[in-house]
């Protein structure tokens, strides 16, 4: 059986097979029941009509319930209803004498079925509802609440609640390495094509950066956009796919140092560096572009240093380069100017992040950017301050 056909099974099947057993089981000591006190009832064919019906509805559960196509939610709803519906009968078969004696209902243990597979079919809540629901068709059978009704009813419940909550956890269990499945098979994916992609694209491209920036002139201005659309490719092809058994969470490690190239520099702690994906992904976003401006603007011999700090409560992040630095006003000017790759892909990301940035640079000095973002804990104390001091203003 290939992955994809066992990813595609109900991981519920084995439960609905004991449930299929037991109706077996417990179909064949209510007829033992009836053939053993048939001239006991005041109705004797009522009684056999009962386990007629009985007979004949076990005999489709068992062809319904084990073909996972035909496991349908009217099936079950029914199975509940007329389950019930039998059981209420009792009183037309049982002759006072056997309700004195606290004789067996007409369906006896049969009737602790369908909770079981409601149980199955809807999960804990279903199992639950319906284990209630045939404690109160007991409780109308026995023509009296007592201490036997409420026991039952507490198996009727109990029983739906344990068969609910296993088929839960498994089909989570089975949706679970579903998704490892993908990604695995998205990850083998993604390598093959890293591969191939690297044994071609990636080294024409970063061979047209190499010689252009030799040959300077509209040359160099070729290579500075192969060497943009290298890190943009190196991104594509070895990021890592998100991981949806962890809470969509990524690392911020491996998405910065597919961002190293011969004159960008990438240097971060040892091990993974995980924050929510969204903001991986913003992360990632500010310093692609803040490398971007160093390819524009610093020319193609300017070289660039990435540091990743993992603090405490938060993340630092500083992009360095020996570029020739920026002039007093010049961003400012840029802005006015409609040129926005500063003010809204690095500033206006990092304050998306309730993070802060600062600028070091000045004329033959080089840039510094300095982004620091809290981690998500973190994040949510300081909007919960915020908040707390707006609402004070307000007051």
């Amino acid at each position: 059986m290939s992955r994809a056909e066992v990813a595609a099974r109900d991981p519920a099947t084995p439960l609905w097979w004991g449930t299929i057993a037991l109706r077996i089981v417990t179909l064949v000591f209510a007829v033992g029941t009836v053939l053993a006190h048939s001239d006991d009832y005041q109705r004797p064919w009522l009684a056999w009509a009962v386990c007629a019906a009985m007979t004949g509805w076990t005999a489709v559960t068992t062809v319904v319930y084990t073909r996972e196509r035909l496991r349908r939610h009217w099936i079950v709803v029914v199975d509940v209803g007329l389950t019930a519906g039998l059981m209420l009968t009792s009183p037309l078969v049982l002759s006072d004498v056997q309700y004195e004696n606290l004789h067996p209902l007409i369906t006896t243990v049969w009737a602790a079925v369908p909770p079981i597979a409601a149980g199955a079919r809807f999960g804990a809540t279903g199992g639950v509802l319906a284990g209630v629901l045939m404690a109160v068709a007991t409780g109308f059978a026995r023509l009296e609440i007592n201490l036997d009704v409420a026991r039952d009813g507490v198996l009727l419940t109990a029983s739906g609640l344990l068969i609910g909550m296993a088929a839960t956890t498994a089909r989570r269990s089975q949706a679970a390495l579903a998704q490892a499945m993908r990604t695995e098979a998205a990850t083998a994916e993604r390598e093959r094509l890293a591969r191939s992609i690297h044994d071609s694209v990636l080294q024409v491209l970063a061979r047209v950066r190499r010689r252009g920036a030799e040959f300077g002139g509209e040359a160099a201005e070729l290579a500075t956009l192969a060497g943009e659309q290298e890190i943009a490719l190196r991104s594509l092809v070895s990021t890592k796919p998100i991981s949806g058994s962890d809470g969509g969470s990524a690392d911020l490690r491996a998405a910065l140092q597919v961002q190293a190239t011969p004159r960008f520099q990438v240097s971060a702690p040892a091990g993974e560096v995980r924050l929510p994906a969204a903001v991986v992904a913003e992360l990632a976003a500010v310093v692609k572009e803040a490398l971007i401006n160093v390819d524009r603007h610093a020319g193609p011999q300017a070289r660039a240093w990435v540091l990743l700090e993992d603090l405490s409560g938060e993340i630092v992040i500083t992009v360095r380069d020996d570029g020739p630095g920026i002039a007093e006003g010049r961003l400012e000017v840029a802005a006015e100017q409609g040129h926005l790759g500063v003010a809204e892909s690095i500033k206006g990301r990092v304050a998306a992040l309730d993070g802060t940035i600062s600028l070091e640079t000045g004329p033959g000095a080089g840039t510094e950017w300095e982004i620091r973002v809290p981690k998500p804990a973190e994040a949510v104390r300081r909007r919960q301050q915020r908040r707390q001091r707006t609402g004070r203003t307000q007051r």
